[in-house]
């Protein structure tokens, strides 16, 4: 009887109650298949009725389906993963956010610093309905696409992903995520995606990287013993993944222009040494809160923000002066002031210690003032060629409108300018807006106007009619109010650029109604990430 030897006595048990039989005999003497002989079902021993169903045989079917099946299932629950389980798991794809995927008993997990090809062991760290979470503990045979990450921190920081998968790979699976969510979320399943142009650098590509200081950082495997936990918890760096106040203490950054990794350890030094605490994170006490740099590749000059609790001038000034004596491409040193609780590298207000407050950088063959909280594109290089591609998308004869939504400090409307009539921003941000107008007289642009307030209520005030609309979106997509505006505007050409697959799907599957969507251009801006940048150019419909 295959379809009964194979469930245990708590299986058999845990069905007993359907047939009112004493089974503790049974139970106690480990004979389930004599209990299954003895109980009768319409005066027949149920051990001979419970075996596959003919087609034929309604009635036996109906047997079969009441109870081996409620035992097959109530099988597979019991034997799911639990939380601090070890298991061995198979890894066949990759999800968007970086984590490798397996499946046990169809069970969906999902395990950081896995990629697919890879068989390792692993630990359930958390449990829920639907999926499972796991820590590697042991890497079983390695896939044919892993490769030795250079990063010391690789596996624990959270700025890289995908330091020890191939970076072609790394191309292939932005394309397929892109796919994916337009299939699943967007129901578009068809829609044309190139393949993704690659970054010029795979390694110190970044212009701008915040760092975080901790009163009580976090201590890698090999630096994890009682003596360094109890002499040293002074950390400046990066947070480990999923955490707010889990700092790892770094000497270097490869993501970044070595010159930053040498400004990272001379701040450090120096606040490690002047006896001033660093803030802490869930004290919510202490000076030091974070340090930015950004560095313009165009011209070599660096920009320091040092963000601190208060203003102590006695204290960053002789920072500031000492950065600048020893590096000579620091530009200016700036203190933002952040007195609030909630962790970010943005002060309420800021004091100019060194220069004058900005530097600037090229995109193409254009100058951009930036400030210390400006918004600019992290990958200069891939920034102009994302760029080009809208330029490319939008096909622009010289005597159109153009209407940019989401304009930030103007880069998209400035790159338009010389093949467009006129081009019209839209910014919630006043900053970003003073910024914009700045980029403009820079670089000689005049055609160019910028209009400050929320999209959500300017788009149905204003009485634009333009002949192509670029929309750059937050994260989140276009709010629903504002994608109701978009569609009101009936606009021939519209260009989407997207930092988020989902939202750009979400927002992608709205749009279909009224426009085609021709083709999506990905473009890799944030090597050994799972983040990829995307241009979508779409197409009214015609009415017939």
């Amino acid at each position: 009887m295959p379809y009964i030897k194979k469930y245990p006595i708590r299986l058999i048990i845990q069905r007993i109650k359907i047939f009112s039989v004493d089974v503790k005999p049974y139970f106690r003497n480990e004979k389930p298949l004599d209990f299954l002989s003895d109980v009768k079902l319409f005066n027949t021993p149920l051990k001979s009725i419970i075996s596959p169903p003919k087609v034929n045989d309604s009635w036996r079917a109906s047997i079969f389906c009441m109870v081996v099946r409620p035992l097959y299932c109530y099988d597979n629950m019991m034997m799911m993963l639990r939380k601090g389980d070890t298991v061995e798991l198979s890894i066949d794809k990759v999800a968007y956010g970086g984590q490798g995927i397996a499946r046990l008993n169809g069970l969906v997990i999902f395990v950081r610093g896995a990629i697919p090809g890879d068989r390792i062991m692993a630990r359930a760290v958390k449990k829920r309905k639907d999926y499972a979470e796991a820590r590697m503990t042991s890497l079983l045979e390695p896939s044919s696409d892993r490769i030795q990450a250079p990063c010391p921190y690789s596996g624990y920081c959270g700025g890289c992903q995908w330091q020890s998968l191939m970076y072609e790979r790394q191309l292939e699976y932005k394309k397929e995520h892109i796919k994916e969510c337009m299939a699943r979320i967007g129901s578009i399943p068809e829609v044309l995606v190139h393949d993704v142009i690659p970054s010029e650098k795979r390694y110190g590509y970044r212009n701008k990287m915040e760092f975080s200081f901790s009163d009580r950082r976090w201590f890698l495997p090999d630096e994890y013993n009682d003596q360094n936990r109890e002499k040293d918890q002074f950390g400046l760096g990066l947070h480990v993944p999923g955490t707010f106040y889990k700092v790892i203490d770094v000497e270097a950054c490869l993501l970044q222009n070595d010159g930053g990794n040498h400004i990272l350890r001379e701040v450090k030094g120096y606040v490690r040494d002047c006896g001033i605490p660093v803030y802490g994170l869930k004290s919510h006490e202490g000076f030091w809160r974070f340090l930015t740099l950004r560095y313009s590749t165009a011209f070599d000059e660096w920009m320091v923000n040092i963000i601190t609790s208060e203003e102590r001038r006695e204290a960053v000034e002789p920072l500031a002066e000492a950065l600048c004596n020893r590096m000579d491409n620091i530009k200016t040193v700036v203190n933002n002031i952040n007195t609030r609780r909630a962790g970010i590298a943005v002060g309420e207000r800021e004091i100019v210690l060194s220069g004058d407050g900005f530097i600037e950088d090229r995109i193409g063959s254009f100058r951009f003032h930036i400030s210390a909280n400006s918004f600019f594109q992290t990958n200069s290089s891939g920034a102009e060629k994302l760029y080009n591609k809208v330029v490319d998308y939008a096909e622009l004869k010289g005597s159109e409108m153009v209407l940019d939504l989401y304009s930030g400090t103007g880069t998209i409307p400035i790159f338009l300018s010389s093949r467009a009539k006129s081009v019209v921003g839209m910014e919630i941000a006043e900053s970003a807006i003073l910024d914009a107008k700045r980029n403009c007289r820079i670089n000689g642009v005049g055609n160019c106007q910028f209009v400050l307030g929320d999209i959500r209520e300017k788009l149905s005030t204003m009485k634009l009619k333009p002949d192509v609309l670029v929309i750059d979106p937050p994260r989140a997509g276009m709010h629903k109010d504002v994608l109701a505006g978009v569609m009101e505007l009936t606009t021939e050409r519209v260009v989407y650029v997207s930092c988020n697959p989902a939202t750009m799907a979400r927002d992608m599957g709205e749009m279909i109604q009224d426009y085609e969507l021709v083709e999506i251009q990905p473009v890799d801006m944030f090597p050994h990430t799972y983040h990829i940048e995307a241009v979508a150019k779409l197409v009214r419909r015609k009415k017939h």
